[in-house]
């Protein structure tokens, strides 16, 4: 049977240490699998919805525990402690058999098996991988995939109605232009400021680098090179400078995990950038405030619309786990769940094998819980404007190096404080970016 471990600082500490080997040897002889179930000990971080966690370890992992013979332990990590647990798994080569994480995991591909197995399994029910997945999971030097994408969640953009339909926009913004003039007569009439998140946090790190995408600018190019310093990102810099002078707030600045979620909660910021976890959570708690939220695409920029997901969900088998076999036919079977996954997340968790929800427009265009019933229609063509880390390359170590290091926030945060002139920002960023870089090629 599966069973629920919150990690407190102590567990999560011994975690890390990647001390005690879970589950026995898959050679272990007839009569002493006999004597002894086998184990499946899984790392997830912890969903935005914390009833989805519970649905996931206490019905659909126990019961797959069961017909697999199969004790499967889940540690639930916060999403900031995901990574530092990983890197203490791999660095001592021991802990759990396979980790969660709610981005690609590249820079742990050394440690991985290949999931071209899993993918190929998963294929003969519900077709070929997209393309999103592919780059986000594909390593394109050893021909391998190092992890294996099962959702994915978009990052609309996301507004208070009645805010902002006092500044004549009653649909919302619809570009960076009339984001930066609807937020800053929206904060002279109400006090209320625009709630872009820019601190060193997940939420910062998406919507940074889908302002970046939309002023045409790239952190890596299609061949990993770092091109990060030029006149678009400095163009960007600037705009984001002038959007917090004239529409935002200090504490802005300083938000920590989920600041942005919290201060929208409370309608003390006018829109944000988030996965619609958002809406679900005031849907449940503020009824009120949900149905003020409305969505809309990404802002448009010179670029178009363009969005990095925010998140991505994909899953490491270490090639040091103990139930190598276990973790691979979890994932496999996982995907048959797909749809049950997509209804439990209350619709955050798009699924990658669209087969497996084929109704998914038809459910976004008349949602049972949202108010109006279509809000969550404009997500219908959610793939076609979101983009993986690393576009318009591959999600390699580097550029998840990069985005682990909160190298854009830091570097927008620089410009918008006026630590750093944009263009100083950006040259700074540039540097910090090749060195990462130049590490990754010694590898």
């Amino acid at each position: 049977m599966a069973r629920i471990q919150e990690l407190d600082r102590r567990t999560f500490i011994r975690a890390a240490a990647g001390a005690a080997a879970c589950g026995p040897s898959l050679l272990l002889s007839r009569r002493a699998h006999a004597q002894k179930r086998k184990a499946l000990r899984i790392a997830k971080w912890a969903h935005f919805l914390p009833e989805f966690d519970q649905w996931f370890s206490g019905e659909l992992a126990e019961e797959w525990g069961k017909q697999h013979d199969t004790d499967v332990v889940i540690d639930h990590v916060p999403v900031e402690r995901i990574d530092a647990l990983a890197a203490a798994e791999a660095a001592n080569r021991g802990g759990h058999d396979l980790i969660m994480f709610p981005w690609p995991p590249a820079v742990y591909q050394r440690h991985a098996i290949d999931h071209g197995e899993v993918y190929q399994t998963v294929a003969f029910k519900f077709g070929n991988l997209n393309r999103f997945a592919h780059r986000s999971t594909f390593d394109p030097k050893s021909k391998k995939y190092f992890a294996f994408c099962d959702s994915w969640m978009p990052a609309p953009f996301q507004f208070f109605e009645d805010y902002w339909a006092e500044v004549n926009m009653p649909l919302g913004p619809v570009n960076y232009y009339s984001l930066r003039s609807g937020g800053q007569r929206i904060r002279a009439k109400r006090g209320i400021p625009c709630g872009l998140a820019m601190a060193s946090t997940l939420e910062s790190n998406i919507t940074l680098h889908t302002l970046l995408f939309a002023f045409r600018s790239r952190v890596l190019d299609e061949e990993g090179n770092v091109s990060i310093y030029n006149g678009r990102t400095v163009e960007a810099l600037k705009y984001a400078k002038a959007l917090h002078e004239d529409a935002g707030s200090l504490e802005q600045l300083a938000w920590g995990s989920s600041g942005n979620v919290k201060a929208m909660l409370s309608r003390k910021t006018s829109c944000t950038t988030n996965a619609i976890s958002l809406i679900r959570t005031a849907e449940k708690q503020e009824p009120q405030v949900a149905k003020q939220i409305m969505l809309q695409t990404p802002l448009v920029g010179s670029a178009g619309v363009r969005a990095v997901a925010h998140v991505t969900n994909c899953s490491l088998v270490w090639n040091f786990a103990q139930n190598q076999e276990g973790a691979k036919q979890f994932l496999a079977d996982m995907i048959s769940q797909s749809r049950a996954i997509y209804e439990k997340s209350k619709g955050c968790n798009f699924p990658i094998f669209q087969k497996t929800v084929p109704d998914l427009i038809v459910r976004l265009s008349k949602d049972s819980e949202a108010d109006p019933a279509w809000k969550y229609q404009t997500l219908k063509d959610a793939l076609y404007w979101s983009r993986h880390v690393g576009y318009p390359g591959y999600t390699t170590p580097a550029a998840m190096d990069v985005f682990n290091s909160f190298v854009i926030p830091r570097m927008f945060l620089s410009a918008v404080k006026g630590e750093h002139s944009p263009g100083d920002a950006a040259l700074a960023a540039q540097a910090q970016i090749k060195q990462i870089v130049e590490k990754w090629k010694q590898v």
